[in-house]
């Protein structure tokens, strides 16, 4: 069910309509768990198991790590959550990619053999939920959250349907408290959201879909990246609105930055500060010797460039970026040193 749509237009209007019946919190959460899995499950219901499944293991993870059984307890927990998240993830978007691959520099030595894939389809915001919901569990496990007291909260927040398909992927620090709170309409930030509805929709149906058509340029390809992606992340705050939650900025004029640094931090925000929390920091960060530093950026480019997409030519495209970011930092290493 894609935003633009007519099917989702009927299927928002409805939902909108009978949440605001009856402004009760428990009622409201228990809904949107429901219309969710029913978005989600509209493109295929069979995969309505993977995010049940992750939301499962994420949230009794958390409660076991939250527990205090102990650090043994609460290591052999945060590691099942990750390899389960992360194995199905590698699964479904990268088993065949890597097998593919591996097949192909066989080939290159002589090497000739038929690789086993996996004939599955790729489910749908899959990146953005697993992500979403590992965060919940690591965030438990360092300390920095507490442990959802209902399930129906976290698998609300784990699907919900404004962001679950295309973003952003939402903190539980940020998101979940909100299914924890009462939420009463107000006229003004359904207005805002609906302006943000009918902005994204233009960047997206009007801009990037007709510059997909005419442009094969670096600079309209790049304004049709732009506009496709942030145009849906602004249609996911607008409608996350309606229902009386604040999603976060994804996209800040990442084209207007004055660096490759700076763009990054403007440019698909909640990817990149998922990658800098959870990947760069715990590597060391920038804490660490000058090369160890460099390591670590590259390392993060490199999962950044194959979380867009299973292929080598978005590997390639987060090495570029990586290799420009070193550049600057070389620069910037130099310049201190004179």
């Amino acid at each position: 069910m894609l935003f633009n749509s007519m099917t989702f237009a009927a299927f928002l209007a409805v939902v909108f309509t009978l949440y605001w019946v009856v402004p009760n919190r428990k009622f409201q959460n228990v809904f949107l768990l429901v219309v969710s899995y029913v978005f989600y499950g509209w493109w295929d219901w069979r995969y309505l198991s993977l995010i049940a499944g992750c939301s499962a293991v994420n949230y009794a993870a958390g409660a076991l790590i939250a527990s205090r059984n102990g650090k043994r307890v609460q290591r052999v927990c945060l590691t099942i959550a990750c390899v389960v998240s992360l194995g199905t993830l590698a699964a479904f978007k990268y088993f065949n990619f890597f097998v593919g691959s591996f097949a192909a520099m066989c080939e290159q030595v002589g090497i000739h053999w038929t690789p086993w894939v996996l004939n599955l389809a790729l489910p749908v915001g899959i990146s953005f939920f697993t992500f979403q919901a590992l965060s919940y569990t690591i965030d438990i496990a360092l300390g920095k959250l507490k442990a959802a007291d209902s399930w129906i909260e976290f698998f609300a927040f784990i699907s919900f349907f404004p962001q679950l398909v295309a973003g952003p992927i939402e903190r539980a620090s940020n998101l979940l408290p909100q299914f924890q709170r009462n939420r009463t309409f107000d006229a003004d930030v359904a207005s805002h959201g609906l302006c943000l509805i009918a902005y994204g929709l233009f960047k997206k149906m009007v801009v990037a879909d007709t510059l997909s058509d005419m442009c094969h340029g670096a600079i309209g390809s790049s304004l049709q990246i732009y506009c496709d992606f942030s145009g849906y992340s602004d249609v996911a705050r607008g409608v996350a609105k309606l229902f009386g939650f604040e999603l976060m900025l994804n996209f800040d004029r990442p084209y207007l930055s004055k660096s490759f640094a700076e763009f990054w931090r403007r440019w698909h925000i909640s990817l990149s500060s998922w990658f800098k929390d959870y990947v760069y920091i715990p590597l060391g960060g920038n804490r660490v010797s000058f090369p160890k530093m460099l390591r670590n950026l590259w390392i993060v480019f490199l999962l950044s460039g194959l979380w867009h997409g299973a292929s080598w030519a978005f590997v390639l495209w987060g090495g570029l970026h990586a290799l420009f970011i070193t550049l600057g930092s070389i620069g910037r290493q130099q310049a201190k040193s004179i």
